[in-house]
């Protein structure tokens, strides 16, 4: 019968291709990855002075105290940064639920930086990202939140501008977004050098 001519070939095809597609081409790339990009390929995870995991630098967390760098809104879950749960609030321009919540956001922004009430927010300060897990801030909201970290950690200002400067990434290719800083990688240097012994050497040549 034809069925049993075509079912041989046709289960040999998928034998082949099940080897090929489904073990041999996975292990080549888990294979690549843990060679060529080990760190990226297993999170790129960040570690604390105690070579303790502290999260992913591709992942945002909810910094919220005065000391830290807060970063961009989140929608990701009930509670926003579920790494789980990525996604935005789906809300348009156009609803109130969302004018509303930026402008509440709006107001706690500047009352936790000490902002006068006609000073420009930036937007990345008041909307969460398509993922809800932005890991970055723009350099204009590192700024404005500059002077609320550097009195909370008994720094100058122009200490935690020379941080600010020293972890802004450039345009990708040098045309491709903006400006940036990753937060989790700033506030964990942040702890560094509020270190006893490493507080009186933060100088513009330490960290330039």
């Amino acid at each position: 019968m034809i069925f049993f001519r075509t079912l041989k070939p046709a289960a040999l095809l998928l034998a082949v291709f099940t080897l090929l597609l489904g073990i041999l081409y996975p292990l080549f790339m888990v294979g690549v990855g843990q060679i060529f990009f080990h760190r990226e390929a297993n999170g790129s995870l960040l570690l604390n002075a105690t070579g303790k995991v502290i999260g992913s630098e591709w992942i945002a967390q909810n910094f919220t105290q005065p000391k830290y760098f807060h970063p961009r809104p989140s929608s990701a879950g009930d509670k926003g940064y579920d790494a789980t749960s990525s996604s935005g609030s789906n809300l348009g321009p156009t609803s109130k639920k969302l004018i509303d919540t930026v402008t509440q956001r709006t107001a706690a922004y500047r009352s936790e930086n000490n902002l006068r009430s006609d000073t420009l927010i930036p937007t990345d300060a008041v909307t969460a990202s398509a993922s809800g897990l932005d890991p970055h801030i723009s350099v204009a909201n590192a700024l404005l939140q500059m002077p609320r970290i550097a009195s909370a950690r008994g720094l100058s200002q122009d200490q935690v501008k020379s941080l600010i400067h020293k972890y802004t990434e450039k345009r990708i290719f040098g045309f491709l977004g903006e400006p940036r800083i990753n937060v989790l990688r700033i506030n964990l240097t942040l702890d560094d050098v509020n270190y006893p012994a490493l507080k009186d050497r933060v100088s513009g040549d330490l960290i330039k």
